[in-house]
């Protein structure tokens, strides 16, 4: 396998690892606090963006998220994220110590959430969402390359 690929190969499974540990804490954090807490953290982080710029688009976006935030909305976002963070580790752990089944039932996992991701965009036009997709995309093509290379040196 082309050397570049291999290191952008390794590079992105890391990302992955890292911000599946992220997202596990984020996780945690989202069901261990409260509600109206998390309301007013985001109210105190975008209160002056929005005096400079009132048409601030991550702070406008991110006021009316989390106004929308119920209890429910929280859980789900809480265990979401938990479980999310939790694959992408146990996936990213076996690609990195090259175990075959790790490749194909990776593909499979981030082809999932793509396919969600893709329904999630369609109903609000995230940005940010978007460019998650695109480098899942990129990973996923990246796993399927160095899949075929570990199984053509085992052959």
């Amino acid at each position: 396998m082309n050397k570049f690929l291999h290191r952008m190969f390794n590079v992105g499974v890391l990302m992955k690892g890292v911000n599946g540990i992220l997202e596990i804490a984020g996780g945690a954090l989202v069901l261990t606090i409260k509600t109206s807490t998390l309301i007013g953290i985001i109210l105190i982080l975008t209160q002056q963006e929005l005096i400079e710029d009132p048409h601030d688009v991550v702070a406008t976006m991110l006021r009316h998220t989390v106004n929308s935030i119920t209890e429910s909305s929280k859980t789900f976002g809480g265990v979401y994220l938990i479980a999310h963070g939790a694959s992408n580790v146990f996936l990213a752990v076996g690609l990195l110590q090259r175990r075959l089944w790790s490749y194909p039932a990776s593909i499979v996992f981030l082809c999932i959430f793509i396919g969600y991701q893709l329904y999630r965009i369609t109903l609000h036009h995230s940005i940010v969402l978007m460019v998650v997709t695109g480098l899942d995309i990129i990973i996923v093509f990246l796993i399927w390359k160095e899949y075929i290379a570990v199984k053509s040196k085992i052959a």
